[in-house]
Order: structure tokens, then C-alpha cells, then sequence
């Protein structure tokens, strides 16, 4: 719940109505006077969302209305009464009205995200230095209005901080992108996905979904607007996660966005086959399926680059063992640099790789065919020693997705009699 214009279509109602004897026993558990009970209906607009809270009152206790409604409720917040405040109710039914509207203030800067001093003071973006971990990053533009994008410097910012931190960076497509200007621009001019600037490695961290989503406003009676899919497309992803891992493209038939009206633009498969070569990947919709992700490229995803890193799953599968890998190997730290030590590392590896391999995370049949954990003399030398150094080198065999199906379909000559 947020402050701003879209709460002046809040109506607040009181009344009396439930029935006496449930009022009784309310207030005999509370002890407080029957009276002092009464019930709210918080409605937004016409056709929006409304709650309910009854048996609700001013006295101090656990139904205090400013508890409750900063327990139970999404859309309304009491300031708690003061021992010089007064607080009286209008008649039953009578709505409550705001003397004062509310307003949205100003819509965030660049400033505000990336911070004026990242480095010492954790601004915007880099309040996440204080966030232990997080893997998937999502910049809605700051306001709804038409014309409205995320700034590209934004992104570009979040895309070097996110490869820092082993995130993945969800870029929502520009509201001026379409089919025939997003990987090829006007004459003389970029294209609407080069305008973004998201290139090099950091690349490899972010990801870009079209086009945008239908959706009823809740901010505008339920009409139904354009909205950018970051959101809805990391809960897809996080659901992919917990159901079959992260070596699983988030895509294809069970990638299923549910609570959305359609999309900006129905894309057609010679369309699809147009973006998605491109590191662009489409949201679809298909009869009997719904609206599903239909793409799992990263930004570094076109064909002409040929990275290792072009599928989404594969990289966030090398970031997952990166950050697992670093995690679980600090307790090495001053430990005595020699072969009981290496040989413990290479144990405690070995299991965390062959547990993934077990999972499916890997190709091969044999686990020597999928990983392999080496940390011996080759890799530490020496000179690592007396550095202070041990250095582990850890490999693996990712699972690719299919993400064409080639059918060849031949006719059998009738034998000859």
C-alpha cells in the first residue's frame, strides 16, 4: 500500500450490522462495551477491490481499528490515537471522507536509482550492498503515464550490478518497440533493442521479454491498461525454480502467466522467429495453454555472437554454482593449504556437483561425463601457497534447451506386388 492520487476513489462506510449476540460475545472477549464495536467497508472506486472488517473499534484492545487495518488491510493505514486525540465515527452508513486528497509526488530520476555516491553511501540501486542475496532484479518504470520507460543508463547500471552480484537483470521492452523496429532500426537510426545499450558480458545478465501486458488498472476503476511484465515473469521464473530447478528454462507450456486480459501484440511464429534469434524473448498465447513464456535467451542470446552464455537457464544455473560454491567453501579460510585440505575440498564439491547431477542439472549418464571438482597440485602451485592462494577449478555439462522441434516426414513406397 502506497500513498498517492490513486487512493482519493477510497470510500470508507460504518456500520452496525451483525447481529446483536455475535456483537456480545465480540465485546465480553475484548473487554469492551457492545457500543464500542462497529464494522468497516473500505471500497476503492466503483469496480474496485473492497474489505471488510468487523466487530472493529477505538478502544484500546486487539480489534483496535489502527491494528487491524495495519494487520488485515492493503488499502487504507489509521494513525494510532495519541492520548489527545479524538476519534468520532459518522452515522451507520455514512461514508468517511479524506479532507486533504493525496498526491503522487514526483516521479524518480536517474539519481534516485543509481545514487549520487554509490560507493559510500548505498544509494538507489546500491541499497542492495545491505541485501545478503537476491537473483533476480526488476525495474518497473517510476510512473504509468504513456511514454514512460525505465531510463537505458538505469538498466545499463543495474545490468554491470547485477553480473557483480550473480543476479539476472528482467528488462522490460520499451514502449515504443514493435515488431518491425526491434532489432532493425530506421534508416540512420538504432534499433529499438541496440537503444538500450545492454551489450558486452554483463549481458549474459539480463534478460528482455515481449511485448508488454494487458491488465486491468486498479488505479484507473479496473480499465484495462499496458503494463510492463517484469514482475509476473520473475514469479514465473521463481515458480520454475522450486518446481524443476533453475537448470530448467522458465518456458513453454507450463510457463503459464495467469491474471492478465492478453498482450500488447499478438506475436505470429515467422514473428517469434524474427525476435528470438535476436536475444529477444517472446511472450505468446496459444488456444487450450494461455499466455506463456515463450523464450529463454539471455541479452548475449543472438546467434551471430555464439556465447556459452546464451541460454537464461545455463547462466543462471553457472551463477547458482558460483554463489553456492563461494558460500560453502569460506570455512577453507586459513586453513593449513595442503593435500588433507584439498582432498576435503574435492569431497565436499564432489557431493554438492553430484547432488545437481542426480537432479538432472547436467548432461552425460555418468557423473565423470557431467562434472568434475580438481583441486591438487596443478592448480595450486607453489607460488599459490606462499601467496596464500588455493585455487579450485570446477566444471560442468549444462542442459541446453530444445527450443526447436525439427520433424521430417517421408512416405514409404508401396512394395511391389
Amino acid at each position: 500500500m502506497d500513498e498517492g492520487e490513486w487512493a482519493n476513489n477510497l470510500t470508507v462506510t460504518v456500520d452496525h450490522s451483525t447481529p446483536w449476540n455475535i456483537t456480545k460475545d465480540v465485546a465480553e472477549q475484548l473487554k469492551v462495551k457492545p457500543a464500542d464495536l462497529f464494522n468497516l467497508v473500505v471500497k476503492l472506486g466503483d469496480e474496485g477491490p473492497q474489505e471488510v472488517f468487523r466487530n472493529i473499534t477505538l478502544v484500546e484492545s486487539s480489534r483496535r481499528m489502527d491494528k487491524v487495518l495495519l494487520a488485515e488491510s492493503q488499502l487504507v493505514r489509521v494513525v494510532p490515537p495519541s492520548a489527545t486525540t479524538v476519534l468520532s465515527l459518522p452515522p451507520d452508513d455514512s461514508p468517511v471522507m479524506v479532507d486533504q486528497p493525496g498526491t503522487d509526488g514526483v516521479a524518480l530520476r536517474r539519481a534516485d536509482y543509481i545514487g549520487t555516491d554509490k560507493e559510500s553511501h548505498h544509494e538507489g540501486l546500491y541499497a542492495l550492498d545491505h541485501v545478503d542475496l537476491f537473483n533476480l532484479l526488476c525495474i518497473p518504470p517510476p510512473t504509468l503515464e504513456e511514454n514512460t520507460d525505465t531510463n537505458p543508463l538505469v538498466y545499463q547500471a543495474a545490468q554491470t550490478y547485477c553480473a557483480k552480484r550473480r543476479a539476472v537483470l528482467i528488462v522490460d521492452p520499451p514502449r515504443d518497440m514493435k515488431v518491425d523496429n526491434a532489432v532493425i532500426g530506421p534508416p540512420g537510426e538504432k534499433s529499438s533493442l541496440d537503444s538500450l545499450n545492454l551489450t558486452g558480458e554483463a549481458a549474459r545478465n539480463s534478460v528482455l521479454y515481449f511485448p508488454r501486458l494487458m491488465q486491468p488498472d486498479p488505479t484507473n476503476q479496473g480499465r484495462i491498461g499496458e503494463f510492463v511484465g517484469c514482475g509476473a515473469i520473475a514469479g514465473v521464473i521463481a515458480r520454475t525454480d522450486a518446481t524443476r530447478g533453475v537448470w530448467k528454462a522458465p518456458a513453454g507450456v507450463d510457463a503459464t502467466l495467469t491474471g492478465i486480459s492478453g498482450l500488447a501484440v499478438n506475436l505470429t511464429d515467422a514473428e517469434n522467429g524474427m525476435l528470438n534469434p535476436h536475444g529477444i524473448n517472446c511472450l505468446r498465447t496459444f488456444p487450450g495453454t494461455g499466455t506463456v513464456l515463450w523464450g529463454a535467451r539471455t541479452l548475449r542470446g543472438s546467434d551471430h555472437l555464439g556465447d556459452e552464455y546464451k541460454y537464461l537457464p545455463v547462466r543462471r544455473l553457472a551463477l547458482h554454482i558460483e554463489e553456492s560454491l563461494f558460500r560453502g567453501t569460506q570455512w577453507v579460510v586459513f586453513e593449513p593449504n595442503d593435500e588433507p585440505l584439498w582432498a576435503q575440498i574435492r569431497l565436499n564439491l564432489g557431493a554438492f556437483m553430484h547432488n545437481l547431477f542426480r537432479q538432472g542439472a547436467f548432461q552425460g549418464t555418468t557423473a565423470r561425463d557431467a562434472y568434475f571438482v580438481k583441486c591438487d597440485r596443478e592448480t595450486t602451485t607453489p607460488n599459490d601457497v606462499n601467496a596464500g592462494r588455493v585455487n579450485i577449478l570446477v566444471g560442468f555439462a549444462p542442459v541446453r534447451p530444445a527450443e526447436f522441434v525439427v520433424l521430417q516426414i517421408q512416405q514409404i513406397a508401396q512394395a511391389q506386388a
